[in-house]
């Protein structure tokens, strides 16, 4: 399985930058044992299994893949001498990238409770302690009968060689293997590495740097600030701003993303001078060969309009004399495709001088979305991505972006099987080998509000929104991926009056619902300059239309099953409240068909 000369090769040279400050021995005996994890009685499936290297003053944790030279980075390994009460964490980020960090303080603070329980474990008398970690209760059952110190966790090498770790009861590493080892050096496993020499970090950056190492990081936007203003004062590069500043668009190109990872877009949000709720949305628009899939293969996409006008996009009309732009997928036109739906509090950070006794202000409004179901169908693609934020102030706001991507072995249940939007439960059809498709349909919020782009008032007719599409095959397990924000008027307009949203697919209904948030006000340390009520309210207590300020509006999935191929209509239907002196109610919905 493995040797000596392989073990050396696989040890970071760190431990030969630093054996003049550790001490390496020489050349010692020991034992090597196998660990295998069990949870519930069962073994885990697809574990590796650990190794642990233990001699009377010193041990190493190991695992099998690492051993055999398959391990996938970042990988660690533990060197703990437990008389000088010292850990070194060892990791390989790549192939070529190494770090480490020196811990004195850990294996002083472990305690531990001992009991007169004795168990038999490979033919070696064992004793029980029990410790506390973070709330887990751990029980270890070590062995006093063999001159060695070593667990295979950083547990328990001050009290001998620890054979079982048991954590609350049901999950269980045992050792199903120990054997004799002969000439265990590590001094000489260290000048085996083939890096230079590592460098020690402190224990912070050193977790810091394995965790950012376990994924992909696409950075986006960095301190962009998103205004309304015609001047672009903090130019950054690969950056071009549309609509007057409220709209700011970066060209990026998805890596191809393997199946059963997982995207996270993640937002930063802070007032540069604004002090309103806002809507925000993050989209993108595909480019290049590769397109997303709209019945047949679209000529123009919203990139049209931000690039020469609202003029440029394709018209619909309801029916209330209205003209709205680009909100409708057409046979040559796919709209946006709404990565994620965000609000703005009331000026966060910039506003923060505003006191109030008992409340002390948020610097930022984090926002973080899974958007696996959407990346998986764009992976490889070269997209067009933008940011929206609807305001007329020229400070505005500013925002860091960045889309991660997080591979894993397990796959994403929730977009692994199509799942009904009433009972939460998966459907037995998928087809995890089927090609994802994915066909935008809609969109109207104004993204290109400050360049005349209207509101979305269709709903106050009947007819509401319709969109006609074409599918020039069957579409498997598919399911509607909807979002929706009522918005506008004062008491009686719809942001604040909840109204149903029905979802109609060749004049049948599929879905309906009232799209409602009753916690706003869990997010009042957000907003230092929300307005305060004589009811001792603030405007960002009250609930709204599925959104509150500094919060993003999590998409509904309504399963559609499978749908034929041909010509289809979708109709969204909301009764949206009249208009009331120059005040009006308008609802943002977005809504992307994807399956199979």
């Amino acid at each position: 399985m493995f040797n000596k000369a392989h073990l050396a090769g696989v040890l970071l040279a760190t431990l030969a930058a630093l054996a003049p400050s550790l001490a390496l021995a020489a050349p010692t005996e020991g034992w090597k044992l196998r660990y295998q994890r069990s949870y519930n009685g069962k073994p885990v499936e697809g574990q590796d299994p650990i190794w642990v290297f233990a001699a009377k003053g010193e041990a190493l944790i190991s695992s099998e893949a690492i051993l055999a030279g398959k391990a996938g980075f970042p990988f660690e390994q533990q060197f703990i001498k437990p008389a000088a009460q010292e850990l070194l964490q060892l990791a390989r980020l790549s192939p070529g990238e190494g770090i480490a960090t020196l811990d004195r303080e850990s294996l002083p603070k472990q305690s531990y409770e001992f009991s007169e329980e004795t168990r038999t474990i490979l033919g070696y008398r064992c004793k029980k302690a029990k410790t506390v970690v973070n709330s887990n209760t751990i029980e270890l059952w070590y062995t006093t009968e063999l001159p060695a110190a070593g667990a295979p966790t950083v547990l328990g090498h001050q009290l001998g060689l620890v054979l079982e770790l048991v954590r609350n009861g049901n999950f269980v590493i045992s050792a199903t293997q120990i054997e004799p080892f002969q000439g265990l050096d590590l001094a000489e496993m260290a000048q085996g590495g083939k890096l230079e020499a590592a460098p020690l970090l402190d224990g912070l950056s050193y977790k810091d740097r394995v965790w950012r190492s376990r994924f992909t990081t696409i950075p986006v936007f960095q301190d962009q600030i998103v205004n309304f203003s015609g001047e672009d004062r903090e130019p950054r590069e690969g950056v071009t701003r549309y609509a007057n500043g409220t709209v700011v668009l970066k060209t990026v190109q998805l890596p191809e993303i393997a199946p059963g990872s997982q995207v996270f877009v993640d937002l930063l949000a802070r007032s540069n001078g604004d002090a309103y709720d806002r809507t925000g949305s993050v989209f993108v628009i595909p480019l290049g060969t590769k397109e997303v899939e709209k019945g047949k293969k679209a000529t123009r996409n919203f990139l049209d309009g931000l690039q020469r006008g609202v003029a440029a996009l394709p018209a619909y009309q309801n029916g209330n004399g209205r003209t709205y732009r680009g909100v409708v997928a057409t046979e040559d036109y796919a709209p946006l495709i709404e990565l994620m739906r965000f609000f703005t509090p009331f000026g966060v950070k910039h506003y923060n001088h505003l006191q109030l006794k008992g409340k002390t202000w948020h610097e930022a409004a984090p926002y973080r979305m899974d958007i696996t179901d959407l990346a998986q169908r764009l992976s490889g693609q070269q997209l067009a991505l933008g940011v929206f934020i609807g305001n007329y102030d020229k400070g505005g706001h500013k925002l860091d972006l960045n889309l991660t991507i997080h591979p894993s072995d397990a796959a994403t249940a929730m977009f692994s099987k199509p799942v009904s939007p009433s009972t939460g439960a998966a459907s037995s059809s998928a087809s995890s080998s089927s090609a994802p498709r994915l066909i935008p349909l809609f969109n109207t919020t104004n993204v290109m509000e400050m360049a005349e782009q209207d509101y979305a008032t269709m709903f106050d007719k009947p007819k509401g929104l319709e969109v006609d599409f074409t599918l020039d095959r069957p579409l498997k397990n598919a399911r509607l991926r909807y979002i929706s924000t009522g918005h506008g008027g004062w008491t009686n307009g719809d942001e604040f009056v909840p109204k149903k949203n029905t979802i109609l697919l060749n004049g049948k209904e599929v879905f309906s619902f009232v799209p409602w948030r009753q916690d706003c006000g869990a997010f009042r340390l957000f907003n230092p300059a929300s307005g305060n009520f004589n009811d001792g309210l603030s405007s960002s207590d009250i609930s709204r239309s599925n959104w509150c300020p500094g919060t993003a509006t999590n998409p509904i999935y309504i399963d559609l099953g499978h749908m034929k191929a041909g010509r289809h209509r979708m109709t969204v239907r909301i009764p949206q409240g009249p208009r009331e002196g120059t005040s009006f109610s308008s609802w943002n919905v977005s809504g992307v068909l994807v399956g199979e």
